[in-house]
């Protein structure tokens, strides 16, 4: 989450309007995350979250996203609810960008979460995938290999400023990505971005999962090493093998993995790290700073992308 995109009281007031939320009492940006502007409004009838979707957010894919919302919480996904406006629309505009108003979940996010936390994520993302096997829509991933290579393409030029050599590290993954990507994998609705601040907790329990803004249909193994990579490495950028034992477990317990699964996973996970590099880098490279964005460093990726290529076994990420 993000903002990019001001509002002003008068013109968020007059959008509200069209909506059953009461009216306004404050509102404040959400400054974390990259991708969308994102608003927590207070009105008389509670608390919600408005999101202004930006340049990376296709218009047309937002029936999929609001749509996946809704069925994910029928199948018991606790996520959040898209509001209809007064006329059965979802979908609105604000301040010249596709707007929507959804359900306010309680929870927080966590900065350190445990092995126990990294347990119960890895059981939400089995749910998940199963819940979604039965959704009727469908959505390429646009950031596959195809999408990153357009996001290497324009960071190219400058990738040695971020770190000397990385230009030819990268390309050198390309070419083993694009030789050797797993392709025969069990495969459906992913998240795609499951990282601690799209999780939300009270106490240990997982309260909800926020921000489908990448769902998508591809490898549920892929989604699996997206959550190595988001939930168990550390500040030092050491693996936590406890926490992926935990996460892998967790996982298992519900949707168990299947052998040419675990044996992809020290690819998936390289490739996952890599493209959540090439995003940070890209917006390193492109976004000015100020504001109420915040830019995440690429630096702690390519550290991962590293440790991924030294992997022997599968099992040293937890599995048992």
């Amino acid at each position: 989450m993000a903002v990019y995109t001001d509002v002003s009281e008068g013109e968020l007031g007059t959008f509200l309007q069209a909506y059953p939320v009461g009216e306004l009492l404050s509102y404040k940006g959400i400054a974390e995350g990259t991708e969308n502007s994102n608003f927590l409004l207070h009105t008389t009838s509670g608390s919600y979250i408005l999101t202004l979707y930006e340049k990376r957010v296709d218009r047309a894919d937002l029936p999929f996203f609001l749509g996946l919302m809704g069925h994910l919480a029928r199948k018991g996904i606790s996520c959040p609810l898209p509001v209809t406006a007064h006329d059965g629309t979802v979908i609105g505009a604000l301040a010249g960008r596709p707007a929507v108003i959804i359900t306010f979940l309680e929870g927080l996010s966590l900065r350190r979460p445990t092995a126990a936390h990294c347990g119960e994520v890895g059981k939400a993302l089995a749910e998940l995938h199963l819940a979604g096997q039965d959704f009727s829509m469908t959505r390429p991933n646009a950031l596959a290999i195809d999408g990153w290579r357009k996001l290497w393409n324009a960071s190219h030029a400058r990738a040695d400023e971020v770190e000397p050599g990385l230009a030819a590290e990268v390309d050198a993954d390309f070419a083993d990505f694009e030789r050797n990507w797993p392709k025969d994998l069990p495969q459906g609705i992913i998240h795609a971005d499951l990282f601690p601040d799209n999780v939300f907790f009270l106490g240990e329990k997982l309260s909800g999962l926020i921000d489908f803004y990448f769902a998508c249909d591809d490898l549920y193994a892929y989604d699996v090493a997206t959550c190595l990579n988001a939930w168990c490495f550390e500040k030092d950028f050491s693996f936590n093998l406890t926490k992926g034992t935990a996460l892998l477990a967790g996982y298992q317990s519900v949707r168990p993995l299947s052998g040419e699964e675990k044996a992809a996973l020290p690819i998936l996970a390289r490739g996952s790290a890599l493209r959540f590099m090439l995003t940070r880098l890209y917006d390193w490279l492109t976004i000015p700073n100020g504001g109420m964005v915040m830019k995440r460093d690429p630096t702690e990726y390519i550290r991962r992308m590293r440790f991924h290529r030294a992997i022997q076994s599968p099992s040293e990420y937890g599995l048992t």
